[in-house]
């Protein structure tokens, strides 16, 4: 393998928006997520409506004007 064409890995902490902290390790030292396994509703199993920026409430304008018109 060729050197120095790869990138450096460091100790990385991902922390998401309810508060889980996971440590792990990637080319950033920090990221920061909307949605882990600990809150993600697949894998909790609680339907938890995610609205990421108001994606929901345009679709459910758009559809419900589509369904007033006919």
């Amino acid at each position: 393998m060729k050197q120095g064409i790869h990138p450096k890995y460091v100790d990385c902490t991902i922390t998401c928006a309810c508060g889980n902290v996971i440590k792990t390790r990637s080319t950033k030292p920090e990221i920061r997520v909307e949605v882990c396994s600990k809150c993600h509703p697949f894998y909790t199993g609680k339907t938890k409506l995610v609205d990421t920026g108001g994606r929901v409430e345009r679709f459910k304008r758009r559809y419900a004007n589509a369904n007033t018109g006919k």
